[in-house]
């Protein structure tokens, strides 16, 4: 049924139980899980100019770790996988590289934002993935929150 999971990531805590959830639907489907972290570009060209530099460096580092974590464990887990790191808005992103890979099923994390949180950071991914994507959706809500 599910032959490609994408697992989009921002490296947050969330991560931990969206995997929990991804990795059985991929077992069970002998699925390559595709681990995408994406650097926002609205980030970046809001930055200073003085300070854009260190912070596109930092941003590729912690996107790096994040498809690393994803990754290391779908790998753990028996799983083949493919991590990428693309650069743009992350859900326009995740939605592109989506029907580029032909993935079967995203399982994305969520923080549970209010709305008070959305309209300071642009909105909630999650939720536009949800509205926009072609595939089935599973959103994982952090147990945390």
């Amino acid at each position: 049924m599910y032959d490609r999971v994408l697992v989009p990531t921002d490296g947050s805590d969330a991560t931990a139980d969206t995997l929990a959830h991804a990795l059985p639907i991929a077992s069970a489907n002998d699925a390559t899980v595709h681990a995408l972290s994406v650097v926002d570009t609205r980030i970046t060209a809001a930055a200073d100019e003085d300070t854009r530099a260190d912070l596109e460096a930092t941003l590729e580092t912690e996107t790096e770790r994040a498809i690393a974590e994803v990754v290391d464990a779908a790998t753990e887990a028996g799983l083949e996988t493919v991590g990428e790191r693309r650069r743009g808005v992350p859900a326009k992103t995740i939605l592109t590289y989506a029907e580029e890979e032909a993935v079967d099923l995203i399982v994305i994390g969520t923080r549970g934002k209010s709305p008070r949180e959305k309209l300071t950071t642009l909105g909630s991914v999650s939720e536009r993935v949800v509205d926009n994507a072609s595939v089935p959706v599973l959103v994982v809500r952090d147990a945390g929150r």
